[in-house]
């Protein structure tokens, strides 16, 4: 029998995302994905295309997910050396759907980055998340964050990960 998920699980487990992401233990986040995860940042004039036949600013498969975090996490990174601070704060949860395991959710978000030098960034927009139920948890197939900007220039490179 499948078990109903509930708002309060999913918010939960978001937070902790967040928590994981802010203090930068992507180590960690990485086990909250699934092996065939994809990681997806549409561009600002196709936000519902398809990955696989639009140009994304960041279109992820596990593999590329693996390698953007090693690359990140290198002291060498001049991206992120020393690393952003980063605060989040996830909002607006909502189950949009559940078909077995598998629970659709949208979320807003605001992340601000703070950067030696430089203004403090505000990443603001929605997620859309894949997650599969796990036990008690869940894990990651899909992450999808929408970034509202008009001109995405302004806020710099997107060299953490939303």
């Amino acid at each position: 029998m499948v078990q109903k998920v509930s708002r309060t699980e999913v918010e939960d487990f978001l937070f902790h995302e967040a928590a994981l992401l802010d203090e930068w233990r992507l180590d960690e986040w990485q086990t909250l994905l699934t092996d065939d995860a994809h990681y997806l940042i549409p561009p600002n004039d196709d936000l519902d295309g398809d990955y696989r036949s639009s140009l994304f600013i960041i279109a992820d498969d596990r593999e590329r997910i693996r390698q953007r975090i090693i690359r990140v996490l290198d002291p060498n990174c001049h991206a992120e050396y020393p690393k952003s601070r980063t605060q989040r704060i996830v909002g607006n949860v909502r189950i949009l759907s559940q078909d077995g395991d598998m629970v659709e959710v949208a979320a807003n978000y605001i992340c601000y980055r703070y950067r030696r030098y430089e203004r403090v960034g505000q990443y603001v927009g929605n997620y859309r998340y894949k997650l599969v139920r796990k036990g008690e948890s869940f894990l990651i197939k899909e992450k999808k964050i929408v970034i509202q900007a008009n001109e995405l220039g302004q806020l710099g490179s997107v060299s953490i990960i939303l």
